[in-house]
């Protein structure tokens, strides 16, 4: 199943690119995406070519943080109609509960919550599309474009208090707390900024309810709706998500899903799978991925695939690939 996401969401990518030092046709051909679409705000990308795209970029121009750097500048009037809700919203609150809400219209398959943990308030983020795997740049560019809308309000000076990624830690974090002064944390289960809720009744400087209104409905009518995944896709997310807590027992992932653990194993057997076997699948595409980014330490990325031992993970990776971690790291298998 294809998932969209609006074209306002790559504004300015081609010039940022050739301004990192890459060829944007390249990238352009090499993801999949038409150049002369990305300059129609409203005109739908397919989601996955979207995401290849930031992750191109990234190599393209040897430029490892280029999604971090791309968010960074990117101002909520760049990303089309659903950075003008949260802009016309009348106050910080509510533009950030807007963001979240309708943000899956803005890009399908995607999950976005504004919700309280403890003294804290968590913007989160994450895609549900199973197949979109390899996807830390676009996760690093929505949190930067995510702080710009509360810096919209509450001036360029403001950092949140912590920010999450679910991806391992890059090489170059450093930057990434340099950028938003705050700790950066990795290989959590969603993608979050993390602020403070003393100041959410702040008026928006460019606040409009009969414009929110207005927006509100384009938005929604132009989406039709928020491409909701597959089951077999959500199991994944969630599978994907709890793995760095450890084992993943099918009565949790039934549980957040709303069904019976019943229900959802005769889901997957009507797909040819267990639940096992569905585990196995999401800890092996991650391992191809997080394998290549040879900074992160073989037992690191077991871990942050559930395996509380190396020598488990090593057995597991040798039955994937038929060969160790080791070895595909270094380029003799």
């Amino acid at each position: 199943m294809q998932h969209n996401i609006l074209a306002a969401a790559a504004s300015g990518v081609s010039d940022f690119i050739a301004a990192q030092g890459g060829c944007p046709d390249q990238v352009f051909h090499r993801a999949g995406v038409e150049e002369r679409s990305l300059g129609q705000p409203t005109l739908a990308l397919d989601l996955r070519a979207y995401v290849a795209m930031m992750e191109v970029a990234a190599a393209e121009t040897g430029n490892d943080n280029f999604g971090l750097m791309f968010g960074r500048q990117f101002q909520p009037e760049m990303l089309g109609l659903i950075g003008s809700i949260a802009l016309a919203a009348p106050t910080l609150g509510a533009a950030l509960d807007h963001l979240a809400r309708l943000f899956p219209f803005h890009q399908q398959a995607t999950e976005t919550r504004f919700v309280r943990e403890g003294d804290l308030l968590r913007l989160e983020y994450r895609i549900l599309d199973g197949c979109i795997v390899e996807r830390r740049q676009d996760a690093e560019l929505t949190m930067g474009m995510f702080a710009n809308v509360v810096r919209a309000c509450l001036g360029p000076a403001w950092m949140p208090e912590e920010v999450h990624f679910e991806h391992p830690k890059p090489e170059g974090w450093r930057q990434h707390e340099s950028l938003f002064d705050a700790p950066a944390h990795f290989g959590q289960h969603t993608n979050a900024i993390l602020l403070r809720d003393r100041q959410l009744d702040r008026r928006m400087p460019g606040g409009d309810m009969a414009r929110l209104t207005g927006l509100c409905g384009t938005l929604i009518d132009i989406a039709r709706g928020t491409g909701t995944p597959p089951l077999l896709d959500r199991v994944k997310a969630e599978v994907r998500a709890r793995l760095p807590e450890g084992p993943t027992y099918v009565e949790d992932i039934a549980d957040r899903l709303g069904i019976a653990r019943w229900t959802l194993q005769r889901r997957l057997a009507d797909e040819g799978l267990s639940f096992s076997d569905l585990v196995e699948g999401v800890r092996r595409d991650l391992a191809a991925v997080y394998i290549r980014q040879r900074h992160v330490p073989v037992a690191d990325i077991g871990a942050l695939l559930g395996y509380s031992e190396v020598s488990a993970f090593s057995r597991a990776f040798r039955r994937w690939f038929g060969m160790s971690p080791a070895k595909m790291r270094d380029g003799k298998g």
